[in-house]
């Protein structure tokens, strides 16, 4: 059960199809290309960078959660990626469990 919600963890950060949603010139709602995962910018490199860069900065963490929730294939690959991490963790605790 773990090794499968840590599977779904990464396939959500890392390959999932979203849209890229990193800062733009010009517009509020960030970039609109498609891209592979909550953490991954579309195919142009910077935007990538820029993505990254938004979970280090502290300033810029609010901007990147709240793109979490920005549409409806983000939010719903973000609470697939929650549900499985909470799933691993009822997997590796055995006392968390209901029951």
């Amino acid at each position: 059960m773990a090794t499968l919600s840590a599977v779904v963890l990464v396939w959500c950060f890392f390959q999932a199809p979203v849209t890229c949603g990193a800062p733009v010139r010009g517009r509020q709602d960030g970039c609109r290309n498609n891209a592979t995962g909550l953490l991954m910018g579309c195919h142009i490199r910077q935007h990538r960078w820029q993505k990254l860069k938004m979970l280090i900065l502290r300033r810029q963490v609010r901007t990147f959660c709240a793109g979490l929730f920005s549409d409806g294939k983000a939010t719903l690959v973000t609470l697939a990626a929650v549900g499985s991490f909470l799933s691993g963790i009822v997997a590796f605790i055995p006392g968390v469990a209901l029951g």
